[in-house]
């Protein structure tokens, strides 16, 4: 769908006249028609100062439902020694209230979901230009001097965690990808009405042509899932089978009750632990090697640099809609490579966490106990 020659050229960038911020430069790139008419894309572009013989890593980043794109996220990146760019995949720029942005006059299609853009031409729907916008910017960080092109990943937050995991199956560039929140499987959302409500035939188009299940398969790079346990739009059981779909490696990070939001997805230290690891040779996260339940006793195995020094078995007995289940988090025991815990009578789901000296956490997967 995505002519992938094309949008790995680098695009052609113009100073945006008018919008400034302190530490990166505000540009405008070109995008794809739209209706026939060429578009540009926003966007936050900051390269950290670096020694003309040296490159550095590089991050894509992608916003979220009412988000645009930001320079905060982009100096963050940068004071970490990495080069950014952070698009708006809206055809807006910064500014306004949330799902009130201004649009600029070469903008491409509103978002979110473009659920009533289905009976479009593919290329003049929200999810195409989104996509493409990701990858035209992974192309023109690329291309700047200082900038190492093979040391960039993408991350992206809630409908940004979204478009990331859509892009891992189609950019296979990037040497990782990060969706915090977002995830495929629309239809086992909280908003899957938004997809079903399209009608047998145009639901089916649109998982079929939108949802990123129809891509993860193809992914090349390691993964990190960021989310938390009542997330009010992405389930646990759309997560897990999102996760499941690429044939590389996956980190999972799974707090209880993490708040939904830009500043929250952004936050985590995991995230530039699991850049700086694969980028730069850095400390690893916790790896998990398998896990189980044996005699109501639930254990997971795990290989880990960095000394673990807590373990969590987190429980619900309820069932229901996944956000508003109340969870509990007990101790669990350590012993060498080993956490095991057991499970309180009652559980319907449960899952492991741990915990490494740095503070730095990964989750097992969630495990659904079947009632007898």
């Amino acid at each position: 769908m995505w002519d992938l020659a094309k949008l790995s050229s680098p695009p052609s960038f113009r100073p945006a006249e008018g919008i400034a911020e302190e530490g990166v430069d505000a540009v405008f790139y070109d995008g794809r028609p739209y209706r026939g008419r060429p578009t540009e894309v926003f966007a936050w572009l900051g390269i950290p100062d670096v020694p003309a013989d040296d490159k550095v890593p590089g991050m894509v980043l992608i916003h979220g439902g009412g988000g645009t794109a930001f320079a905060e996220w982009v100096r963050l990146w940068n004071g970490r020694g990495y080069a950014a760019i952070a698009m708006d995949t809206c055809g807006s720029v910064p500014g306004g209230k949330p799902g009130q942005r201004p649009r600029h006059a070469k903008g491409g299609p509103d978002g979110w979901g473009g659920y009533g853009q289905i009976d479009r031409p593919r290329e003049d729907q929200w999810a195409y230009h989104a996509i493409a916008d990701v990858i035209l910017a992974h192309s023109l960080l690329r291309s700047r001097p200082g900038v190492d092109p093979d040391r960039i990943g993408v991350t992206g937050i809630s409908w940004g965690g979204y478009l990331c995991s859509m892009t891992a199956g189609v950019d296979t560039r990037f040497r990782f990808a990060i969706p915090v929140y977002g995830c495929g499987f629309t239809t086992d959302h909280n908003f899957a009405g938004s997809v079903t409500g399209l009608g047998e035939e145009r639901a089916a188009r649109w998982m079929r042509w939108w949802d990123p299940s129809a891509y993860l398969a193809e992914a090349r790079m390691p993964m990190l899932w960021v989310t938390g346990s009542n997330d009010f739009a992405y389930t646990f059981p759309a997560l897990q089978k999102s996760y499941r779909l690429p044939k590389t490696s996956r980190t999972l990070c799974i707090r209880l009750r993490m708040p939904h939001g830009h500043t929250p997805g952004w936050a985590p230290k995991e995230i530039e632990a699991f850049a700086e690891s694969v980028l730069n040779g850095a400390q690893p996260l916790i790896r998990v090697t398998e896990q189980g339940c044996e005699d109501g006793s639930a254990w997971t195995t795990f290989e880990s640099v960095s000394p673990v020094v807590k373990a969590e078995l987190n429980v619900t007995f309820d069932t229901g809609p996944w956000k508003e289940r109340k969870w509990k988090a007990l101790p669990a025991r350590l012993e060498q490579q080993k956490a095991s815990a057991q499970l309180p009578g009652g559980t319907t789901v449960y899952y492991l966490n741990l915990t490494d000296d740095r503070g730095l956490l990964v989750s097992t997967e969630h495990v659904e106990v079947m009632s007898k």
